[in-house]
């Protein structure tokens, strides 16, 4: 797949990775719609990219609205062959802090918006890819998932990031 035939999808779009992503594929002539939710900085990067990119308010970890915005892609730039996930949070905390266990809550929010997150958008996309017409090597689309080293090697203070990078490298 070259470049300038990118039609993609990236989480995570306004900052960081994400955004550095599609910076590099609109240089190339690629087209991007970037879900996060920082809205502020989503005006700003549409501003910044122009009319080859679209930004749309998405909370990863909510399944409808995932798939709402990949109709909304797909609306966009007629079809998405590219899937990039980027979203995701730190989350640092012990299981068993100085002061107390690390709560539940803060464990789980790290793995909804981190690995069911990207599930959400794997499936999405999976199934807005499967309609594709088969490219030059037969491939309907991408789909790249973000992880980290602290998949493997689990980092002191990180358990909750850690667990769900982990998870996002069983997954894919």
């Amino acid at each position: 797949m070259k470049l300038n035939a990118v039609k993609a999808v990236i989480t995570g779009g306004v900052s960081g990775l994400g955004l550095a992503v599609a910076r590099h594929l609109v240089s190339a002539g690629g087209q991007a719609v970037l879900l996060d939710i920082n809205d502020e900085a989503g005006a700003a990067v549409e501003q910044e990219l122009g009319d080859a990119v679209r930004y749309i308010n998405t909370d990863v970890t909510s399944e409808a609205g995932v798939q709402s915005a990949m109709a909304g892609a797909v609306e966009t730039m007629g079809a998405v062959n590219v899937a990039i996930n980027c979203a995701g949070i730190i989350g640092a905390g012990r299981v068993l802090g100085r002061e107390a266990p690390m709560p539940l809550d803060y464990f789980s929010k790290v793995i909804q918006v981190n690995l069911v997150g990207s599930f959400n958008v794997c499936k999405a996309a999976g199934a807005a890819m499967e309609s594709n017409e088969p490219g030059e090597d037969g491939e309907r689309g991408v789909i790249v998932s973000t992880a980290s080293v602290a998949a493997y090697e689990g980092q002191i203070g990180q358990a909750a990031y850690s667990a769900s990078k982990a998870g996002i490298v069983g997954m894919t």
